[in-house]
C-alpha cells in the first residue's frame, strides 16, 4: 500500500504554517520585549481577561501540558511578570496575579499581536478566513 509522505498532507501544511507564524510573531515580540515568549504573553493575556483561571485551564488554553505550564509559570514568577500565592478559598491551588511588570507587557503586546495577525492574513479575505476556520473545526471534530 502506498501512503503519502507526511510532507505531502494538509496536516504538514497546517503544522508548518503554525510554526512559521509563531517564529514570525516571536521575532516581532522579541524586538520590543527581549525576555518574553509568545506562550508567556498568551498566559498574561488570558489571566488579564480571566484572573480566576486555574493552571489546568490555562494549560488547555495555551496548548501545554501541566508540567510545561508549571515551568513557564515558575519562569514568569522569577522574571516578575506574575506573582503566585496560595488560594485562600482552596489551599491546594495557587492564585496567579499579574505584577506591575506584567501589566507593562500587557500595554506593549496588543499592537504587536494585531500587527502580526494583520500581516499574516494580508491578502486573505474575511470569507476565506471563515472558510478556513470552518474546515479546521470539521477536522478537529473528526478527531474527537
Amino acid at each position: 500500500m502506498h501512503i503519502a509522505l507526511p510532507s505531502e498532507t494538509v496536516f504538514h501544511s497546517i503544522e508548518s504554517t503554525i510554526r512559521a507564524y509563531r517564529k514570525y510573531s516571536q521575532k516581532n515580540i522579541s524586538e520590543a520585549l527581549s525576555d518574553i515568549t509568545i506562550d508567556q504573553g498568551m498566559i498574561l493575556l488570558f489571566l488579564d481577561r480571566y484572573p480566576e483561571l486555574t493552571q489546568n485551564e490555562i494549560a488547555d488554553l495555551v496548548f501545554k501540558d501541566n508540567a510545561s505550564l508549571t515551568r513557564m509559570i515558575n519562569t514568569m514568577v522569577q522574571k516578575e511578570y506574575l506573582s503566585r500565592s496560595i488560594n485562600p478559598d482552596d489551599r491546594r491551588r495557587f492564585r496567579l496575579q499579574i505584577t506591575a511588570k506584567g501589566k507593562e507587557v500587557l500595554k506593549t503586546l496588543p499592537p504587536i499581536i494585531q500587527n502580526n495577525r494583520n500581516s499574516s492574513l494580508k491578502g486573505i479575505t474575511k470569507n476565506e478566513q471563515k472558510q478556513l476556520e470552518t474546515i479546521l473545526n470539521k477536522i478537529r471534530a473528526n478527531c474527537t
